[in-house]
């Protein structure tokens, strides 16, 4: 009689090959720009741009953001390959933090903003009497965004399938079992604090988003505002979505009925990518605000400087309540 065995393949794998290498490839038309720039080249930068004369300190960001970019290549790779199973969690899971927290506003105000332009609630860029000239051409916007959002999706699902295998024991159950494993003193205050805190960018965007310019620059509150409404909407969801988080894992001993069966990874996923794209992408702004008005002698107001950190401090506060939550559940379960 002849033993035989057999083996469970990975139904996985080619769908992580192809997710791969779409990745990737949504990484090389921003990456070959960016090179292209730093070496001097004035490829998508039209004439009259402050762009070509910026000088240094346009070569050093362009230079920071090619390193970004390529962050996403050795994170399509390590959620994929062998090794990357080996990797420490917080190697992982801060850089995809990141990623995260960067990449959802423009996977939201991208097709946002050109959802108002085809309602006709937005002009085309650089038109209008008066209108400054534009920075960088239009096709640059299509090509480098369309990647992002490829790049997004497609790290996105590579990090799901990689969690949910390495992980997902960590988020299984309802939100009512917080009531037999409650969170500690420190994560209570750590999310009660943010969910507090969003209250503020969270209006001061919701302001903007209707088309008040109170607290703006003079330069900003030039912009199209259909343009600046759509993504402005973004950040009001992004902090919605970290305060719904935080006051569903605060309540999770006090829900019953229907509320307590609530899957734990509903209220995780709203404060984690609430408070990552809030976060990365405040102080992205922030340091982005600083950085390009310095020059002029002007800066941002103080209602966008205070907003914007804000937005850093409530990334950072659930960002530590989220490491602490998973660390005591893994300890937990390898204790059992």
């Amino acid at each position: 009689m002849t033993s035989t065995t057999t083996t469970v393949p990975d139904d996985h794998a080619t769908k992580r090959r192809v997710l791969r290498a779409v990745a990737i490839t949504a990484c090389l038309p921003y990456l070959g720009l960016k090179v292209a720039w730093v070496a001097g080249s004035h490829v998508g930068i039209p004439e009259g741009s402050t762009l070509r004369d910026a000088g240094t300190g346009l070569v050093v960001a362009n230079a920071i953001t090619i390193l970004m970019d390529a962050t996403v290549v050795a994170l399509a790779l390590l959620l994929t390959r062998p090794w990357g199973r080996r990797v420490p969690a917080w190697l992982l899971t801060l850089p995809m933090w990141g990623a995260v927290g960067l990449l959802t506003p423009i996977m939201y105000g991208f097709p946002a903003q050109l959802t108002v332009r085809a309602l006709g609630g937005s002009a085309a860029a650089g038109s209008g009497s008066g209108a400054e000239k534009p920075f960088l051409d239009e096709w640059v916007f299509g090509v480098v965004y369309t990647g992002f959002i490829v790049q997004g999706l497609a790290l996105g699902t590579l990090f799901v399938l990689y969690a949910r295998e390495r992980w997902g024991h960590l988020w299984r159950g309802s939100v009512r079992d917080l009531t037999v494993r409650p969170l500690g003193r420190g994560q209570r205050a750590a999310l009660a604090t943010a969910g507090a805190l969003a209250v503020l960018p969270g209006g001061v965007h919701l302001m903007w988003t209707c088309g008040v310019s109170a607290g703006l620059t003079p330069e900003i509150a030039r912009m199209d505002r259909g343009d600046f409404a759509a993504g402005e909407s973004g950040y009001v969801l992004y902090a919605a979505a970290t305060i719904a988080g935080a006051v569903l894992l605060l309540s999770g001993r006090a829900l019953s009925g229907r509320g307590g069966r609530l899957p734990l990874r509903v209220p995780l996923l709203l404060a984690g990518v609430g408070s990552a794209a809030t976060a990365a992408w405040g102080g992205w702004q922030l340091l982005a605000t600083l950085t390009s008005l310095a020059d002029d002698g002007r800066g941002p107001t103080a209602t966008m400087a205070v907003a914007y950190a804000v937005q850093v401090i409530i990334g950072l506060l659930v960002l530590a309540a989220g490491a602490r939550f998973f660390v005591q559940r893994s300890a937990r379960a390898a204790a059992l």
